[in-house]
């Protein structure tokens, strides 16, 4: 199915990337509030790479999305985030 606003079709596989501050459970955190609007995330749907200096963390997050809705509010939970610094 085309949404009107969206060039996507879904269901799609999609991927989220956020970023932040390199911590203990910042990848945990990105996850969370992804799992709040994805039901199942497979095996390997998770990835971390850290900046080349180490003091940022990228976490991508690959699913199959069901609409623009559920990919807005993924987009809005991950910018509420203080912790999320962008998120792509």
């Amino acid at each position: 199915m085309i949404e009107q606003d969206t060039l996507f079709e879904f269901p799609c596989q999609f991927t989220v990337k956020a970023m932040g501050l390199a911590s203990d459970g910042f990848d945990l955190l990105v996850v969370s509030l992804v799992g709040r609007h994805v039901p199942y995330l497979g095996e390997g749907a998770v990835r971390t790479r850290p900046s080349s200096g180490g003091k940022y963390l990228s976490v991508s997050v690959t699913f199959e999305a069901r609409s623009k809705a559920q990919l807005d509010a993924i987009y809005q939970d991950l910018s509420d985030h203080e912790q999320i610094l962008m998120s792509l």
